[in-house]
């Protein structure tokens, strides 16, 4: 029998389709309400199933992004071939993107043990949510957002990307959260950051759906359910993509911190009160 229902999977992949791209952590939002419907939250299949659906919404990213993706990838492969072709920008980008991804797989796979083990606690992901919010408030006030998207650097990638690390050892942090805040504090702007937050998420979590494939299934998630929380994961993450691009290039990031906050405290009393458990 599998671990997760078909009608559990329609309401955790439309739960990653929202909060995927989201500063509000995707992670902390599923094992809410996995806990909630009473899945145990650091169950193999169910750790497996949340990092498939990622998948989703990382489809959702190449369609919305499709454009900028095979111009950048069309620059990669003339640089390649014309070393003329590698001053431009956006065949370097390519390269930041590779090696700006390479720190979170080698954490994740040499810390994999914690992160399936005492770090999925949900203790930790209410925290995360708090201390989180904490350090994308004071990012988008720090940040001279003076910066655009041509004016990213190796350096940036690197760290943005590195900073990846901190959603995957304390979910709640938030991945997108985590690379929006260092974006904001290299000062770039707003929508610079956000976007530059989509494309470094694109090999990091389409790795990490395809390398917990196996376990889920294996552990007993059935592929029907698998295949349903993958779409709805879709179709709502590309709504919630073009909904967030709109948003940050006239607001600030004040919405996501109270939200965070209130979630991060709802969840200390609903843990406190043993409603759900850790």
């Amino acid at each position: 029998m599998s671990a997760i229902s078909v009608g559990q999977a329609v309401v955790l992949g439309a739960v990653e389709g929202v909060t995927e791209f989201l500063p509000v952590s995707s992670t902390g939002h599923l094992k809410i309400v996995e806990g909630l419907m009473g899945i145990p939250v650091d169950d193999d299949a169910v750790v497996g199933f949340s990092a498939v659906i990622q998948v989703g919404a990382i489809a959702a990213v190449l369609v919305y992004f499709f454009k900028d993706i095979v111009r950048i990838v069309t620059a990669w492969v003339r640089g390649l071939r014309d070393k003329e072709e590698r001053y431009h920008h956006d065949y370097q980008f390519a390269w930041w993107v590779v090696c700006a991804t390479i720190p979170i797989v080698v954490v994740g796979l040499a810390a994999k043990p914690l992160i399936k083990g005492p770090l999925a606690s949900l203790w930790v992901v209410a925290a995360s949510l708090i201390v989180g919010s904490g350090v994308m408030w004071a990012a988008d006030r720090m940040g001279r957002h003076k910066r655009g998207e041509d004016d990213t650097s190796f350096k940036d990638a690197m760290l943005v990307g590195g900073s990846q690390i901190l959603a995957l050892l304390f979910p709640g942090f938030s991945r997108s959260g985590a690379t929006m805040s260092t974006a904001l504090m290299l000062d770039l702007d707003r929508v610079a950051a956000t976007r530059l937050s989509f494309f470094l998420g694109i090999p990091a979590l389409t790795g990490a759906g395809i390398y917990e494939l196996q376990d889920a299934l294996g552990a007993g998630t059935g592929a029907l359910p698998l295949a349903v929380g993958t779409l709805v994961s879709f179709v709502v993450a590309y709504a919630s993509i073009a909904w967030l691009l709109k948003f940050v290039a006239k607001h600030s990031f004040n919405a996501f911190v109270i939200y965070r906050i209130a979630v991060g405290l709802l969840l200390f009393g609903l843990l406190g009160t043993g409603v759900v458990h850790s």
